[in-house]
């Protein structure tokens, strides 16, 4: 009878915490999603102070509860212009947003920590304490100048993904852009500038980045790294023939490199499904039109209950890709790459979510597929964290062995 109690006990503590039966087995010793999207608002609007009950599908609590331990929240900028106004205002957006990083866990210092390498990572952990690291999304807010990617590494960088959607100074995107003047081809690959910013990276320990790089760009990074590479970001193309995924060519040179590919959590990157697509995007204008609006902004519009209520009839109609779904793509990539370089990105509050897993506070409900897929708790181990903290332990040393050959 008391073992019958103590089993009832766990279950529902599980529930309680937005995880599953199954997640009253023991967590993974870190998890660490590499990609979780912050608002231009973080910490200066009132909606997204992360320390308490926000709208946000990962903050302070929710990350506590579901038992995520370490997120990459990203500076990302959209890009825009290579024009000398065009860069100023990336670095200025970019500035924003490491203020706002810098705000947060100075703001609520005996919840969450800044880490800027795994050791720290690891002892947040054994503090009791949540670790913040910094991803840069686009290269773009660089500002075509080398010394910002020294000023980036200061403010805490570990990472830094050379492009977005549309070419940029750096390398071309896996997603031209025809707004910019962008055109598939030809597809130029790294640029100048782009290999003088892989260069710098590998001598500061900073991981490059090459989600949402073209494939000629990931085959350049490739051959110029002297370190291991990541895909901060990325799902396998065989699954999902989307041109941000990775074939299986550049899924087993990343690896052969000593690199990770972080599976992303994004529903189109998944499973396509155009008629969701379609019913998304008009449900974006519509709530655009009667906010007055021209264009759709997530920042302001994706929190207002019109909105909301739009995308669970749509999640009734066409119903999202599953937490299994997604775990489809990490088997995959560690049949094709091996189990020692694939992780885990969810893209919350810039993108992702899933039917099962679509806020931090559900953490263990991937845990709990992983586990239904097969993965041992050592796979799991690898898969949550122990890779990527490797990968960026090995770039840190190959930039503290280099130190003295500069």
């Amino acid at each position: 009878m008391k073992r019958f109690n103590i089993l009832v006990s766990a279950i529902v503590l599980a529930l309680a915490f937005g995880g599953t039966a199954s997640a009253a087995q023991q967590d993974p010793p870190i998890t660490l999603d590499t990609h979780v999207d912050i608002p231009f608002g973080l910490m200066h609007d009132p909606r997204f102070d992360v320390g308490k009950q926000t709208p946000l599908q990962v903050d302070l609590d929710k990350m506590k509860r579901g038992g995520l331990d370490a997120v990459f929240f990203i500076v990302y900028v959209e890009q825009g212009p290579l024009t000398p106004e065009g860069y100023k205002h990336a670095m200025e957006q970019a500035k924003q947003k490491y203020d706002a990083i810098d705000l947060m866990v100075h703001t609520y210092p005996d919840r969450i920590a800044m880490a800027t390498s795994p050791a720290q990572v690891r002892a947040n952990k054994a503090a009791g304490k949540l670790s913040a690291m910094i991803g840069v999304e686009n290269g773009y807010s660089l500002g075509h100048d080398i010394k910002n990617l020294d000023e980036a590494y200061k403010r805490g960088a570990r990472y830094v993904g050379l492009a977005h959607m549309g070419n940029n100074d750096l390398c071309t995107s896996s997603t031209p852009e025809a707004s910019l003047g962008d055109t598939p081809l030809p597809e130029y690959g790294l640029t100048d500038f782009g290999r003088d910013v892989v260069k710098r990276d590998n001598e500061l320990g900073i991981m490059v980045d090459v989600s949402h790089s073209s494939d000629r760009c990931v085959r350049d990074v490739l051959a110029l790294s002297t370190a291991p590479i990541i895909a901060s970001h990325s799902a396998a193309r065989a699954l999902d023939n989307h041109p941000r995924n990775l074939s299986d060519e550049l899924l087993r040179a990343i690896a052969a490199k000593g690199g990770v590919i972080q599976v992303v959590g994004v529903q189109d990157f998944i499973r396509l499904d155009p008629a969701r697509q379609l019913a998304q995007k008009a449900l974006q204008a519509q709530i655009a039109k009667q906010a007055g609006d021209k264009e759709f902004d997530s920042e302001k519009h994706e929190y207002l209950p019109a909105y909301i209520e739009g995308m669970k009839r749509i999640d009734a109609a066409l119903p999202p890709p599953t937490v299994d779904d997604y775990v489809k793509h990490v088997k995959h990539i560690v049949d094709v790459a091996g189990i020692d370089h694939v992780g885990i990105a969810s893209d919350f509050d810039g993108g992702g979510g899933l039917a099962g897993w679509n806020d931090a506070t559900q953490t263990r409900n991937l845990t709990a597929a992983l586990r239904r897929a097969g993965f041992s708790d050592q796979d799991i181990a690898k898969i949550w964290g122990g890779n990527l903290l490797r990968v960026w332990g090995e770039v840190e040393q190959h930039a503290t062995a280099n130190h003295g050959k500069r």
